[in-house]
C-alpha cells in the first residue's frame, strides 16, 4: 500500500492582525495562510514548521479563535475569511492537534474581521464589513450547531476591526457581559447584556472616546491589584496610543477636569470622565486609567498575559517592534519593561527585506515565558524569556511566501530545494541534522527582487538563474558562509567551482544584489562602507552558527551576488530550463505575437546568447524541457502546440527545430516533462494541457507518436517524471487546477497508465499546482529491503510549498 506523509509545509501567515490564535490548552498555533489556516507547534522541541493546513475557504482568512464549548469541554477553532463566511473546525477526540470541518456560518455578507470569544461565557461575537456585529451561541456534543441570537448594526456606521467580551463583576444569579466594539473610527463603544443565559440583547452603554485614528485592537483582562473584581480593557490605535480602561461595579467618583489641577491645562483627549451605566440591576462605571506611548507607528494588536501572576500588556506595532508594559510596582505608572524587533529602520534595505511594515500580530504562549510576532514577510519571529538572564532572546521562527508560489526546482544532488514566488523573493530550504532530529527550514533567501517571480532553475550547486515580470533572466553566485551554513547543518559538501564570493547586499537604489566590496566606497559613501562592514561581521556569525538563520539574518544577511544578467526578451519570463550538463539556458517570455514566441539560448561559459533563436510557436511559451540526454528541447505553450528541437552535433551548443505539432492538445499545453534515460534508449515525453488530458508521446527516428492519454477531472497544470524507472516502471506526478495531486505508474514496454495513487485532499493544496519536483535520487534514503522513498516537492498558488515522502510505490519483486 502506497503511503504518503507530508515532511514539510513553508507558508507564510496573512498580514491580518485577527488573523492568528495561539490556544492555551494544547499549545498550538493556528494562523491564516492564504485561503487555509496553518496549524504549528513554536513549542515542539523538533522545531518542525507547519505541520497542518485546514482547507474550506474560499478566500483569505482574516480571523481566528480557538474555542472550548463550556459546558462539554469539546476543543473548537473559528475561523472568518474575506469569503463572509466564519467556520468552525473541530478537534479530534483521539487528536488535539487535528482539526476537522464541521460547520460554515454565512450570515455576514462581508469579510469577515474580528472573532471574540471569552472562557467564562457561552457566546461567541463576530464583526464584519457589512457593518455588523454578529452575537452566536455554539453547541458543541454529538454535533456541532451555530445559533444566530442577535445581529447589532452599528451606529454611526462603521467597519468593526476590533471585539472583546468580558463577564461583568457581579453578586446576583444572572450571567451580565459587556462587549466592546471599535474600527474605523475613533471611539470604542462598550455595549452591555443584562443576562447572556437565555437570549442576550446587547444595547450601547458606553461610548469611549480619546483616541485620534482608527482603534485596531481591543482586550480585557481582570485586574490583578483590585479586590472589587475590576477589569481592565486595552485598546490600540493607528494614532500609536494605547489607553486603558477601567471598568469597575458601582458608581465611580471622579472629579471633573475642572476641579482637577493636573488635568486642568490639558487637551480634552485626557479627560477623566466617567461612563455609567446599568446591567442586570447592577450600576457600573468605566474611567480612564492610563496612557501608554512610545511606538512610533500604529498599533495593530494588543494581548494581555495568561499567566494570571504577571498583569503585563504584549503590543505589535507597525513601528517594527513588540513592546511588553508593565505597572511600575512603586508609582503605578505603566511603563514598557521590553522592546523586541528592529528598533532602527536600516539605511539601504527595501520594503522585501522586512524593514518596513512592522509587526501585524504578537501573540503570548500559554505559559507566558514565550512571544511570537508576524511581520510584513510573512514570518513567524520568536522571543523566549531567560529568567537566569532576565532577558528575551530571539529564537527560531518559521517562514513561507505570502502569494503564490510559482516555480521549484532542487539543486542536482538533492540537498536544497529552490522556491520562487510572486511575493518577490527566492528561497531556499534544506534539512537540518542535528542529534537524529531532522526538520525542514528556510537556510538562505538568495534574491529579493522589486518584480513577481516567475520560474527557476539550478546551474549547479552553486548557481542560479531565475525570470521574474521584467525582460531579463539574472544569474547569481552562493556565498562562502552559506554554502559553510549548509556543510555544518545539512551535511552538503559542495565542491566549489572556484572561488565563492564573501556576501551581497542590496544597494539603496538598486534591483541587482552586489557582491560586497566589488565597488571601493568613495568617501561619502562611508554609511555603505560600514553597512558592508556590518554585513561581513553578520556573516561571520552566521557561517558559526549552530542553528538555522532567524527572520531579520534571513531577511538581510543570505542574499546571493548576482553574477550576469540574461537580455534579449522583449516581455516579462514565462519559462526557464537549464540543459543537464549545463552549457545551455533555454528562456521564453510571454507574447501575444510570432516575434516574441521564441526560444532564446545562452551559452553558459561566457553567457552570450546563441543565434538564431528558436521560431515554432505564436503565443506564449508555458514550459520548456531538456531531455535527459541534452539532445532534445522540448517547448509547449499556450497555441495549443509542442515542438522539439534537437542538438546539432558539429555544433553543441546549436539547437534547430526537428518536428512540431500545432494540434498537440485541444487546448493550451501548460506543462511538459521529459521521462528519465531508459534502457531501451527511447525518448518519451509527456505533455498536459488545459483539455483535462496528459498525452504520452515517443520518438522514433524523425517522427513522434502519441502513445498514451491519461484522462483527468480538471486542467493538468503540472507534470513531473520520477528521477528513474523503477523494475520497468515510470512514475509520473500530476498536479491540477483545483490542487489535486495524484500520480500514475507507465509501463516502460508499452507505455500503458494506469493510477496508482491519489493524494488525499486534506492534505493537498487548495489552489492550483505551479510545480512539481522529485528530489534527485543520491539523496534517498533505503526504507526496508528493495523499497525506496521518494520525495516529491510541490508548489501551489496557495502560497505553500511542499514536501511529501512516499514509499512503497514500487511493487515487491
Amino acid at each position: 500500500m502506497v503511503s504518503i506523509t507530508t515532511e514539510y509545509i513553508s507558508v507564510g501567515g496573512n498580514r491580518h492582525p485577527a488573523a492568528a490564535d495561539w490556544d492555551v490548552q494544547s499549545g498550538i498555533l493556528a494562523y491564516g495562510a492564504d485561503n487555509n489556516v496553518a496549524l504549528w507547534d513554536p513549542l515542539e522541541e523538533s522545531h518542525r514548521s507547519v505541520y497542518s493546513l485546514l482547507v474550506g475557504h474560499t478566500d483569505k482568512v482574516s480571523a481566528v479563535r480557538f474555542y472550548t464549548c463550556p459546558k462539554t469541554g469539546i476543543k473548537l477553532l473559528i475561523t472568518g475569511s474575506v469569503d463572509c463566511t466564519v467556520r468552525l473546525w473541530r478537534a479530534e477526540p483521539t487528536d488535539h492537534r487535528k482539526f476537522a470541518h464541521v460547520l460554515a456560518l454565512t450570515d455576514h455578507t462581508g469579510s469577515v474581521n474580528a472573532i471574540s470569544i471569552n472562557e467564562g461565557l457561552d457566546i461567541v461575537a463576530t464583526g464584519g464589513a457589512d457593518g455588523t456585529v454578529k452575537i452566536w451561541r455554539i453547541h458543541a456534543g454529538e454535533s456541532v450547531g451555530g445559533e444566530l441570537l442577535e445581529s447589532i448594526p452599528m451606529k454611526p456606521r462603521y467597519f468593526p476591526l476590533a471585539l472583546a467580551l468580558a463577564p461583568l463583576p457581579t453578586e446576583t444569579q444572572d450571567r451580565p457581559a459587556a462587549l466592546a466594539v471599535a474600527g474605523t473610527t475613533n471611539i470604542v463603544q462598550i455595549y452591555a447584556a443584562a443576562d447572556t443565559v437565555t437570549t442576550p440583547h446587547f444595547k450601547i452603554s458606553a461610548t469611549l472616546s480619546g483616541h485620534e485614528a482608527w482603534v485596531r485592537s481591543l482586550s480585557f483582562t481582570a485586574d490583578m491589584q483590585s479586590n472589587t473584581g475590576d477589569i481592565l480593557l486595552a485598546s490600540a490605535s493607528q494614532d500609536k496610543y494605547v489607553r486603558l480602561w477601567r471598568l469597575n461595579r458601582g458608581e465611580a467618583v471622579v472629579a471633573g477636569p475642572d476641579e482637577d489641577p493636573v488635568l486642568g491645562g490639558l487637551e480634552p483627549t485626557l479627560s477623566n470622565k466617567a461612563h455609567q451605566f446599568e446591567a442586570a440591576g447592577s450600576k457600573y462605571s468605566m474611567t480612564f486609567e492610563a496612557l501608554l506611548f512610545g511606538n512610533e507607528d500604529w498599533i495593530y494588536t494588543t494581548a494581555w498575559n495568561p499567566n494570571p501572576e504577571r498583569q503585563q500588556l504584549l503590543t505589535a506595532s507597525a513601528d517594527n517592534t513588540l513592546t511588553i508594559w508593565e505597572q511600575d510596582t512603586v508609582s503605578g505608572v505603566w511603563l514598557s519593561a521590553e522592546r523586541m524587533g528592529e528598533l532602527s529602520v536600516q539605511k539601504g534595505s527595501t520594503t522585501a527585506t522586512g524593514s518596513t511594515g512592522g509587526f501585524w500580530i504578537g501573540l503570548w504562549s500559554p505559559d507566558g515565558k514565550q512571544v511570537v510576532s508576524l511581520g510584513r514577510t510573512g514570518s513567524w519571529r520568536a522571543w523566549v524569556y531567560d529568567a537566569e538572564t532576565d532577558i528575551w532572546v530571539q529564537t527560531l521562527g518559521i517562514t513561507g511566501h505570502v502569494r503564490s508560489a510559482n516555480g521549484i526546482q532542487w539543486e542536482p544532488s538533492g540537498g536544497y530545494l529552490l522556491s520562487t514566488s510572486a511575493d518577490q523573493t527566492t528561497r531556499l530550504h534544506a534539512q537540518w541534522l542535528r542529534d537524529g532530529k531532522k526538520s525542514w527550514h528556510e537556510f538562505s533567501r538568495p534574491q529579493i527582487h522589486g518584480y513577481d517571480l516567475n520560474c527557476v532553475d539550478t546551474l549547479g550547486p552553486q548557481r542560479f538563474v531565475s525570470g521574474a515580470e521584467e525582460k531579463l533572466l539574472r544569474v547569481f553566485n552562493e556565498p562562502r558562509p552559506i554554502a559553510q551554513l549548509l556543510e555544518k547543518l545539512s551535511g552538503l559538501a559542495q565542491n566549489a567551482e572556484g572561488e565563492l564570493p564573501d556576501t551581497a547586499q542590496i544597494p539603496v537604489l538598486g534591483l541587482s544584489n552586489q557582491a560586497v566590496g566589488e565597488e571601493a566606497p568613495v568617501e561619502s559613501d562611508t554609511v555603505e562602507a560600514e553597512g558592508a562592514g556590518q554585513a561581513h561581521a553578520y556573516q561571520a556569525i552566521l557561517s558559526n552558527s549552530t542553528r538555522p538563520p532567524l527572520e531579520d539574518q534571513l531577511a538581510r544577511y543570505t542574499l546571493w551576488p548576482e553574477h550576469e544578467k540574461l537580455y534579449g526578451h522583449g516581455y516579462e519570463i514565462s519559462a526557464v530550463a537549464v540543459s543537464h550538463d549545463r552549457t545551455v539556458i533555454a528562456t521564453a517570455c510571454k507574447a501575444s505575437s510570432i516575434d516574441h514566441a521564441v526560444v532564446r539560448l545562452y551559452d553558459t561559459s561566457d553567457w552570450h546568447e546563441i543565434r538564431p533563436s528558436l521560431a515554432a510557436h505564436t503565443l506564449t511559451i508555458t514550459s520548456l524541457s531538456f531531455s535527459p540526454d541534452d539532445q532534445y528541447l522540448l517547448s509547449v505553450g499556450r497555441d495549443r502546440q509542442w515542438a522539439v528541437y534537437r542538438r546539432s552535433d558539429s555544433k553543441p551548443s546549436a539547437f534547430a527545430l526537428m518536428t512540431s505539432n500545432p494540434k498537440g492538445h485541444s487546448r493550451m499545453i501548460l506543462d511538459a516533462d521529459w521521462a528519465p534515460a531508459l534502457e531501451s534508449q527511447l525518448s518519451i515525453f509527456a505533455t498536459a494541457g488545459r483539455d483535462k488530458s496528459i498525452k504520452l508521446w515517443q520518438i522514433t527516428g524523425e517522427s513522434v507518436e502519441c502513445k498514451a492519454t491519461i484522462p483527468a477531472r480538471s486542467s493538468v497544470t503540472a507534470v513531473s517524471f520520477s528521477p528513474h524507472a523503477y523494475d520497468g516502471l515510470l512514475f509520473l506526478a500530476v498536479g491540477e487546477d483545483d490542487g489535486k495531486l495524484s500520480i500514475h505508474q507507465i509501463n516502460v514496454d508499452n507505455l500503458e497508465a494506469s493510477p496508482l495513487v491519489s493524494f488525499d485532499r486534506d492534505h493537498s493544496p487548495s489552489k492550483t499546482i505551479t510545480g512539481l519536483s522529485w528530489r534527485p535520487p543520491s539523496h534517498l534514503s533505503e526504507a526496508g529491503e528493495g523499497k525506496e522513498n521518494l520525495e516529491l516537492a510541490v508548489a501551489s498558488e496557495d502560497t505553500s510549498v511542499r514536501l511529501y515522502s512516499i514509499s512503497n510505490m514500487v511493487p515487491e519483486p
